[in-house]
């Protein structure tokens, strides 16, 4: 079996670390062809030294001529590239045989794209770009021949659960959460709620910014956008629930009464393995479940009162894409700048709500209506913030 290149967009994030994981298991299998990362050249540098990739890409020039000098000093024959462009130019390489979408936000839009349009399998941990371009991406994939498989566990746990000829059978899907760490506050906690409290997830370790849109319900909210789109099925089909103990990842209910789940130990490189060894199973490094510790499981129906960013997403849905854009791009801005200090947690679902209600109805079909109604959503949620603060 010929060795697969890899070409990991955002190897210096929790994702992209447990993905190299995975592939140090398998030398035999994968080969590192390229490595981007938006500035953190210190991580770059280590993985680049380990992993010896044909390239390395920073998005920050700055960041790409510090990690140059640094490789050269220990001898290194990696290539360093700089700039959106250079991440474009090696997802779509003919030596790039699969993609690891992980770039946070928005900015992993074009190069994920970019790999869809050049057939590769596409191995998406980032939902934003197919809230922001649902059916583009989807056309994407299926004109040049590409793989989508999911990353995220609710949506990997789903592909492991459907049927292999299509979605014969599929009444729903139930996308678990766990809740977050402010699962049982009231909403008057929930005003004080400070950006270190958000970002300590209970179950995961994830970034910064899912870490608040995981405290927030948003991060669930994209999930069922993103479900959407992935498996072809409408929103109403599409239910939320929340388990605290986040150990079945997502479930499948059947037109026969049968509810199909999966289960394991929370860990991101379960679903990476499977996306990279399918339709084989590989070796992740993940412990095996044990039940008798588990103990149990719970469910709940999610509190839309105090977490109000899940209405939001399904609403924004229903208005279509041009909402869906401004959704994202609001709640990029909205939890940057709480996590800034410079707004309140419950004034996130606000200021996302105010900017979503803003956008053009209707779908985009072309990716600069894309790029421009994220580009004005931006715009009026910074002035949104400007704005609270001089009141």
């Amino acid at each position: 079996m010929a060795s697969k290149g890899i070409t990991i967009l955002g190897a210096s994030g929790s994702i992209g670390v447990s993905t190299l994981d995975v592939l140090a298991r398998h030398p035999d299998r994968f080969h590192v062809f390229a490595l981007t990362a938006n500035s953190n050249v210190d991580k770059i540098f280590e993985q680049c030294q380990r992993f010896q990739p044909r390239y390395a890409v920073m998005v920050e020039t700055a960041a790409a001529t510090l990690l140059e000098k640094r490789l050269q000093a220990v001898g290194s024959e990696v290539v360093v590239l700089a700039g959106a462009e250079a991440l474009d130019a090696v997802a779509s390489s003919p030596e790039t045989d699969y993609v690891m979408a992980a770039i946070v936000g928005a900015a992993g839009l074009l190069p994920t794209l970019a790999a869809a349009r050049a057939g590769k399998r596409v191995m998406l941990a980032n939902k934003e770009a197919l809230v922001m371009s649902g059916q583009l991406f989807i056309d994407a994939v299926r004109e040049h021949g590409a793989e989508l498989l999911p990353i995220d566990s609710e949506h990997n746990a789903v592909f492991q659960c459907l049927p292999t000829d299509g979605r014969k059978g599929v009444e729903k899907i139930l996308l678990t959460a766990s809740g977050g760490p402010f699962r049982t506050w009231s909403s008057s906690d929930l005003q004080g709620v400070t950006p270190e409290q958000a970002v300590a997830h209970p179950n995961w370790s994830m970034g910064q910014k899912i870490s608040v849109d995981s405290a927030t319900l948003m991060n669930k909210g994209l999930e069922v956008i993103e479900a959407c789109w992935l498996f072809g099925l409408p929103a109403e089909r599409v239910e939320v629930v929340v388990h605290p103990q986040s150990t079945i990842h997502s479930m499948v209910s059947y037109n026969d009464g049968s509810v199909l789940a999966q289960l394991g130990n929370p860990d991101m490189r379960t679903p990476i393995a499977y996306a990279l060894g399918w339709p084989e199973r590989l070796v992740s490094g993940v412990a095996p479940l044990d039940l008798f510790a588990t103990a149990r499981l719970d469910f709940e129906q999610p509190d839309r009162e105090r977490f109000p960013c899940l209405l939001l997403a399904y609403d924004a849905h229903a208005r279509g894409g041009y909402a869906t854009i401004a959704l994202n791009a609001a709640n990029e801005v909205a939890v940057k700048a709480f996590l800034g200090r410079e707004i309140g947690f419950a004034d996130i679902p606000l200021l996302v709500k105010d900017v979503m209600h803003q956008a053009s109805a209707g779908t985009p079909m072309n990716l600069d209506d894309i790029l421009i109604q994220d580009e004005e959503s931006r715009v009026r949620s910074l002035s949104w913030i400007k704005n609270k603060k001089l009141h």
